[in-house]
C-alpha cells in the first residue's frame, strides 16, 4: 500500500485561480495506464477498511469535497478506518491557467461528466479512469483490509456517480477480494432513463435530445461499447445505490440546476426529479431493487450538510 500512496502524495504547489478555472489543483498524482490523474487524498489510516471516493461537480473543486468527506468520516467516528480519495477531472482551461505537467489527464469543458474522452496526454474515458482507480483497491497486497468502497457525489458529482453506476464495467479484482461497492447519489440535476417515458409532459418535437445520453440511452459514449440497454439496466438495478435527496432542494430557479428541456421533463426541481426517478425504477422492477431513497430534512443544495446529516452518515458509512 505504501508504494501506491507514495504515487498519490507526489505534490505540486496549489495555486489560486483567476476568474475562470479551478481555485485549487489537487496535489496528488495517481499513475494510470494513460497518464497521471490529479487527485486529493486524505490521511491514510493504519488499517484501511473502507475507501470513500468522493467526486466533485462542475466546479472541479476536489479539495473542498475531500475536506468535507474527511470531516464527515471524523463525525461518524469512521476516520480511523476510512481512506478518502477525491479524483480531480481537470479541463483544458485549468491546465492553461495553472502549472500542470503535460502528463496529467485533462478533458474538454464538462465532457468528463458524461464519460467523455480526455484530450491529453492520451484519450481515456473519465469512467475508465475511475475503473482503474477502483480496481487497485482490490489488490490485497496493497489494501489487505478493505471491505467496502463507497463512490459518492453531490450535484454534478452525483450526476457522474449515477451515470457511472449505469455504465461501469465489472470489477473482477474487487469481486474476487470480496469488496462491496456502494454508490451514493446526492441531489443531482438529472438522471439517465432507460426508455422514452418521462414523468412530466413535454414537446418531443421541441426537445429532440431528451433521450440522448446523458438523459437517456441513445448515442452512448464509446466507454459503453458492447453493452446493450437491457444488459445495462439489469446490472444497474442490482447495484447497491442510495439516492440521497435534500428535502429543501426544491428551487426551480437554482443557478446550478439544469434547466434544459431534457432535465425539466424529469421534474421541476432536484427533489422532485429524484423522487420521480426512484418511482420510475420501482415501476419497472416491481420485484424489488437493491437500492434505497433517503431524504434529508431541512437541507437544500449543500454537499457538506448532506454528508454531515444523520441520513448522509447512514448512506456513506452505514451508521
Amino acid at each position: 500500500m505504501k508504494k501506491w500512496l507514495l504515487l498519490l502524495l507526489l505534490t505540486s504547489a496549489s495555486t489560486q485561480a483567476v476568474e475562470q478555472g479551478v481555485k485549487e489543483i489537487s496535489p496528488g498524482r495517481l499513475l494510470l495506464k494513460e497518464g497521471e490523474m490529479a487527485v486529493g487524498i486524505g490521511p491514510a489510516p493504519a488499517k484501511i477498511e473502507r475507501v470513500l471516493i468522493i467526486l466533485h461537480g462542475r466546479l472541479r473543486n476536489a479539495e473542498t469535497y475531500r475536506r468535507n468527506a474527511e470531516r464527515a468520516a471524523q463525525q461518524a467516528g469512521q476516520d480511523a478506518n476510512t481512506l478518502v480519495i477525491a479524483p480531480q477531472f481537470l479541463n483544458e482551461t485549468d491546465v492553461a491557467r495553472h502549472p500542470v505537467a503535460d502528463t496529467v489527464l485533462r478533458w474538454q469543458g464538462n465532457e468528463w461528466m458524461a464519460g467523455g474522452l480526455s484530450t491529453a496526454p492520451f484519450t481515456l474515458s473519465a469512467y475508465a479512469a475511475l475503473d482503474q482507480i477502483i480496481a487497485r483497491l482490490g489488490d490485497r497486497r496493497q489494501f489487505p483490509d478493505v471491505k467496502d468502497v463507497v463512490i459518492a457525489g453531490h450535484s454534478g458529482g452525483a450526476q457522474v456517480v449515477q451515470r457511472y453506476a449505469l455504465l461501469s464495467h465489472d470489477q473482477p479484482e474487487l469481486q474476487a477480494a470480496g469488496v462491496h461497492v456502494r454508490y451514493v447519489i446526492a441531489n443531482p440535476s438529472s438522471y439517465a432513463y432507460f426508455d422514452e417515458r418521462r414523468p412530466v409532459a413535454f414537446s418531443h418535437a421541441g426537445c429532440v435530445d431528451f433521450n440522448r445520453w446523458k438523459y437517456g440511452l441513445a448515442d452512448l459514449p464509446a466507454y459503453a461499447e458492447g453493452q446493450t440497454a437491457p444488459q445495462l439496466e439489469e446490472k444497474y438495478v442490482q447495484r447497491d445505490i442510495v439516492y440521497l435527496l435534500g428535502q429543501q432542494d426544491i428551487d426551480p430557479n437554482h443557478p446550478a440546476l439544469d434547466k434544459g428541456c431534457e432535465a425539466r421533463a424529469q421534474g421541476a426541481n432536484r427533489l422532485a426529479r429524484g423522487r420521480n426517478y426512484f418511482e420510475y425504477l420501482k415501476r419497472r422492477h416491481p420485484q424489488g431493487l437493491n437500492q434505497q431513497l433517503i431524504e434529508v430534512p431541512g437541507v437544500g443544495h449543500d454537499g457538506g450538510e448532506m454528508l454531515m446529516s444523520p441520513q448522509g452518515q447512514k448512506a456513506v458509512f452505514g451508521q
